[in-house]
């Protein structure tokens, strides 16, 4: 993981814990279409990206566009609050002081996601925000150009099979962390460049090589 310049951050579950209040608004969804609503088990064991996946297998024939504002309304009124994930701010800061491109390619809504980077002060350590992405795959090489990225010195973080799989189509590398809505047995089955438990610990990993003045010659 020599070179790296830029990372490319998932959001929810990679940054950003906000499970508890997901759950409670793909619940409302399902109450909503007159379906049972998912113990936090359950909703793990189904959940996946892209979304249309999701809810097809469990709402089939219902329209994505149709269901958004009761999920997004259902998500505001939640007493269950996102929270900043341990150490994430750290890795965002030393991103910021070796002066690596830092982005976030997500799924979550745009609403959401701007309302919690600016509740933790993350804003300022992203030269752009990709929210609200249906299928992250059909959206990597975009960033890639738009931003002028060069794959090989790019690495994407994310928390999904998804994610990966997003990193393996656009030629970036990838790295897994078990800090969110999937556990390694799933990960480990997509074949990640890296999986760690957490960004301490990727951390841990990169600096050495990042900063070690022979290793980046």
């Amino acid at each position: 993981m020599r070179h790296l310049t830029n990372f490319i951050f998932d959001w929810s579950g990679t940054l950003v814990d906000d499970l508890p209040p997901v759950i409670d608004a793909t619940n409302a969804v399902l109450a909503h279409c007159g379906r049972p609503i998912l113990a936090r088990e359950d909703f793990l064991r189904e959940f996946e990206l892209p979304f249309a996946r999701f809810y097809e297998r469990l709402l089939p024939g219902q329209v994505l566009a149709a269901l958004e504002p009761v999920f997004h309304a259902a998500f505001v009124r939640s007493e269950e609050k996102a929270t900043l994930l341990p150490h994430a701010r750290d890795f965002l800061r030393w991103c910021q002081a070796q002066g690596h491109r830092c982005f976030v390619l997500s799924a979550a809504h745009p609403d959401h996601l701007a309302a919690q980077a600016r509740e933790f002060a993350l804003d300022s350590y992203f030269e752009s925000i990709h929210a609200g992405i249906r299928d992250k795959t059909e959206h990597i090489h975009h960033l890639l150009e738009h931003h002028a990225l060069r794959p090989e010195h790019t690495t994407f973080i994310g928390d999904m099979t998804h994610d990966i799989e997003t990193a393996r189509h656009g030629g970036v590398h990838s790295v897994a962390v078990l800090t969110g809505y999937q556990d390694a047995a799933r990960l480990s089955g997509v074949n990640p460049d890296v999986m760690v438990h957490n960004l301490a610990e990727l951390l841990k990993l990169i600096r050495p090589l990042d900063e070690d003045p022979v290793a980046a010659n």
